[in-house]
């Protein structure tokens, strides 16, 4: 049996993500990751790190949504437009994504998303 496509690797991983299930999710990750986001959000590597930042910050979703607008993929990058919409207890919040990420023997070792995080974050209820 082949391994899988980088473009399925990131899809796989993005199912996994929107239903919060972080075990599946970090199958797909590499220990030596990077994975970035624009500031104020740190600079994160590896599954654990990975989880250290995410779990948290979704812990007040309800339900997620990450609709696959575009997708692109050659050699082992792979590019995907996406709005990710994240239900809250009072309300929906919704950001648009560019990701670029690359996948090398099956997992991401490289992962960078791009969005506006002022807006996200005025959004996103306090911790």
């Amino acid at each position: 049996m082949s391994a899988p496509s980088p473009i399925d690797v990131v899809r796989q991983f993005l199912k996994d993500m929107e239903r919060l299930d972080y075990d599946a999710a970090l199958r797909w990750v590499a220990e030596a990751c990077e994975y970035v986001n624009p500031p104020p959000l740190p600079v994160v590597h590896g599954p654990a790190g990975v989880r250290g930042l995410l779990e948290p910050f979704f812990a007040p979703t309800l339900h997620n949504e990450f609709k696959l607008v575009r997708e692109a993929a050659q050699g082992s990058t792979v590019f995907f437009e996406r709005l990710d919409r994240h239900q809250l207890a009072d309300k929906w919040v919704e950001v648009p994504i560019a990701g670029v990420f690359e996948v090398e023997n099956g997992k991401i070792v490289y992962w960078r998303d791009y969005f506006d995080a002022e807006s996200l974050l005025s959004q996103w209820p306090s911790a």
